[in-house]
């Protein structure tokens, strides 16, 4: 049994604990990727040569892992995972760690940082666009950055208000009808935004601010008629708006504010037949400067790794069942076209 093997000598012993993980889990995660067994001895990292071990890829992984640990002080199993997946990809030469910038610090002081080349792509159209359309399935941690962002930028005062917003397509816009005052009618459909809040600024710091009036929270529908500036602008399951509705809340922007549109084309919750704003502002507004898009992946969603092969697999079911519809449907039209013909 023969082993390659990886001098650490350079790094302290908290690195490669690190590297190891809590209880070897990222050694456990190096094994299954690899389908070989990866040890720690003597300040070497030593793995076990099999026939389909790739020597090369291994390297790269183990710089990737280090790379995430001189950055960010820490790397777990999902880290790993990741970085294995785009090594087998051949993509591991876009994965750059020190792009993975902070983005925010919480109120117990943990840094939050972009996980996956996706989410650092979202962070960056963020930093340079006044406006940015982030798509992508549940998961991907689209909706949390963007909130994160949102504070950092609060903290930091480049922004005077944090402004949440969605449609409340799931009530038919008719909150008039539900108990409550305005912020109690439209909780329950901002729940993913306060969760964010909640963990990123703590529950005491969001209370002061929303009773400040730096925290707003308001349905879609009375957005309508204002001028929305110096603030932070979240709208949250845009596919659910109506082309009506997006180019009215687009056109509330006003002077020194930044937009975050989050949406998942793939759960419309709009009559069979309407058409989504998102989807349609993605088509209109390609071209203009200043409009960040970014398209996030079942490859960056940062939950349970179960979740990514669940997503993965109804993404493919529903492309099956599509291909599968298109060929139904051309047969019927052929079979239809020759009725016609013979019965001339």
């Amino acid at each position: 049994m023969s082993f390659l093997e990886f001098d650490c000598s350079d790094r302290t012993f908290e690195e490669i604990q690190i590297f190891a993980g809590f209880q070897d889990s990222n050694l456990e995660m190096l094994n299954k990727c690899f389908k070989s067994v990866f040890m720690i001895r003597d300040q070497k990292i030593k793995v076990e040569v099999n026939d389909t071990l790739d020597t090369h890829k291994v390297e790269e992984v183990i710089d990737a892992c280090f790379s995430i640990i001189d950055t960010q002080h820490r790397l777990n199993s999902q880290d790993v995972n990741y970085i294995c997946s785009l090594a087998f990809k051949n993509r591991l030469k876009d994965f750059k760690a020190h792009q993975l910038q902070a983005v925010c610090k919480t109120k117990t002081g943990k840094m939050i940082y972009p996980k996956t080349i996706g989410q650092a792509i979202l962070c960056d159209a963020m930093r340079h666009n006044e406006i940015v359309f982030a798509t992508g399935v549940a998961g991907t941690g689209k909706t949390y950055l963007a909130v994160a962002y949102a504070v950092n930028m609060l903290k930091s005062e480049r922004v005077e208000k944090i402004i949440l917003t969605r449609p409340a397509v799931e009530a038919g816009e008719s909150l008039g009808f539900l108990p409550g005052d305005m912020k109690e009618k439209v909780d329950p459909y901002l729940r993913p935004l306060y969760d964010a809040l909640h963990q990123i600024m703590g529950p005491e710091s969001f209370m002061k601010n929303m009773e400040k009036g730096l925290i707003e929270v308001a349905p879609l529908a009375y957005m309508r008629g204002r001028t929305l500036d110096n603030s932070f602008i979240i709208l949250d399951e845009a596919q659910n708006t109506t082309p009506a509705q997006m180019k009215m809340f687009l056109t509330r922007i006003g002077f020194g504010s930044k937009v975050i549109v989050t949406g998942d084309l793939t759960q419309k919750d709009l009559p069979k037949d309407a058409k989504s704003g998102l989807e349609e502002a993605l088509k209109v507004l390609g071209k203009i400067d200043d409009i960040g898009f970014c398209h996030l992946s079942s490859k960056d969603v940062v939950r349970h790794p179960l979740v990514q092969k669940i997503v993965k697999a109804y993404d493919d079911y529903e492309e099956k069942k599509t291909r599968h519809t298109k060929g139904k449907n051309g047969k019927a039209t052929v079979k239809k076209a020759g009725d016609g013909t013979r019965r001339k």
